[in-house]
């Protein structure tokens, strides 16, 4: 057998063992997949002491970067520490020392992909990142190869199992979102501090790298508008159900007239919608082509192994790409530069909850205040009283979100209005 290709893999966490189960588990295929056997030569960890859930050799474990970095039998390195620092060192200083990089860091890709990609194309060499987005979900290679022939008009994604989780349980059992919230945590599916998930911040970065590679084009996490889930009520996924809606956090791109959007927020979407059936923890990308049309990519998001599945699939690839010589063949699309779609430019429904003083006149005035601002109402769905106040729920026709916050503010200012209980997008298609 010829000599094998040598990994270097830092971190070794929940990504990082289920990575070397996989590369264990299917070295003699991996070997006769390429011609040549792929192992890991050390892994990087902060301590070699610390007992280990995988038996792993000692051998291997090693708390010197320079051990990985600097050896030069090792030509691909594999980052599955997370966080920006100092992983963006090490995989600059590997990608300038001629190493191949595979990694699973969504918040480096969403924020420093651009340098990352530009490093790695002026030294000949792979970046791969499939386990950044969806984990063991592909939809980066789909994205830049099988759907290159396409012009992609929209993706819609549940791409964070945590809120998906949340939702899932707060409409099959009616329950507030602070109770699910702390069953989550119980479980494993939600961290102690859950701010990166339920305020949307996980979603938006991962948003921003399958709109980059959609629509050719630059989108950073601060291009994304972004909104959480923490004013769900079981109230509004009640009136949803009514419609025949269900709420999902959504990470939406389109892009129109040579704009493009980005945004992640809770969205209703019919029950006929295929996302609206991806439940529990598991994660889904629709996205919609020119030529191929609606195609959806469905499993879990997260979790050991089936991320490892797809950091392996990477490695398998550059290992392929470095036997052949060919490294560095799919390097960054971005080659527009395309204007982003503010958030006040966008057009759509929204559902709106009020609660407002019980007396004559009242729906009147509100009509108004939404008339004025050029907002048209679709469907008044209740007026329930409350002792001396009254919800109302309604949705609008589609509008420009600038003109609908116009009458917001408002309304929100008028004493006749108690509390705008909360404002959700429905996304019709």
């Amino acid at each position: 057998m010829n000599q094998p290709i040598w990994i270097g893999l830092l971190g070794f966490g929940t990504v990082g063992s289920g990575t070397l189960r996989i590369l264990e588990n299917r070295l003699e295929d991996i070997a006769r997949r390429l011609g040549r056997p792929v192992k890991v030569k050390k892994v990087l960890v902060r301590d070699v002491t610390k007992p280990r859930a995988l038996p792993i050799d000692p051998v291997l474990l090693t708390d010197n970067p320079a051990e990985i970095l600097e050896d030069p039998e090792i030509s691909i390195i594999v980052e599955l520490m997370g966080g920006i620092h100092p992983a963006l060192e090490y995989i600059k200083a590997a990608l300038s020392s001629g190493k191949n990089v595979v990694t699973a860091n969504k918040d480096l890709m969403a924020i420093h992909g651009r340098e990352l990609f530009a490093l790695a194309e002026a030294n000949g060499l792979d970046l791969e990142f499939e386990a950044s987005v969806a984990g063991g979900i592909p939809i980066i290679r789909p994205l830049k190869v099988c759907l290159a022939g396409n012009q992609i008009e929209d993706i819609k994604g549940i791409i964070n199992g945590t809120t998906n989780f949340i939702l899932t349980k707060m409409t099959q059992e009616g329950s507030d979102f602070s109770e699910v919230l702390k069953e989550a945590q119980a479980l494993g599916y939600a961290e102690a501090d859950p701010t990166a998930d339920v305020e949307g911040l996980d979603a938006a970065r991962k948003l921003a790298i399958l709109a980059s590679i959609a629509f050719n084009t630059r989108i950073t996490l601060n291009d994304v508008h972004v909104e959480g889930i923490t004013k769900i009520s079981a109230r509004d996924i009640q009136y949803a159900s009514q419609m025949g809606y269900t709420i999902k956090l959504l990470g939406i791109a389109k892009e129109t007239h040579g704009k493009v959007e980005a945004r992640v927020h809770p969205a209703m979407i019919p029950n006929s919608h295929p996302l609206a059936s991806v439940n529990d923890a598991f994660n889904a990308i629709f996205v919609k082509g020119d030529a191929v049309g609606e195609t959806m990519f469905y499993g879990r998001g997260a979790g050991d192994m089936p991320t490892g599945s797809a950091v392996v699939g990477d490695i398998i690839d550059v290992a392929r790409n470095i036997i052949n010589g060919h490294t560095g063949r799919l390097s960054c699309t971005c080659y527009h530069q395309k204007p982003i779609k503010s958030i006040g430019e966008v057009e759509g429904k929204y559902y709106i909850r009020l609660l407002v003083t019980e007396k004559p006149g009242v729906l009147a005035s509100i009509a108004g205040v939404f008339g004025d601002e050029g907002v048209s109402i679709q469907t008044l769905i209740q007026q329930e009283q409350f002792g001396n106040e009254a919800e109302i729920v309604l949705v609008t026709h589609k509008v420009q979100e600038e003109n609908l916050q116009k009458a917001l503010n408002i309304l929100s200012e008028m004493p006749i209005v108690e509390k705008i209980g909360n404002v959700i997008r429905v996304e019709q298609g």
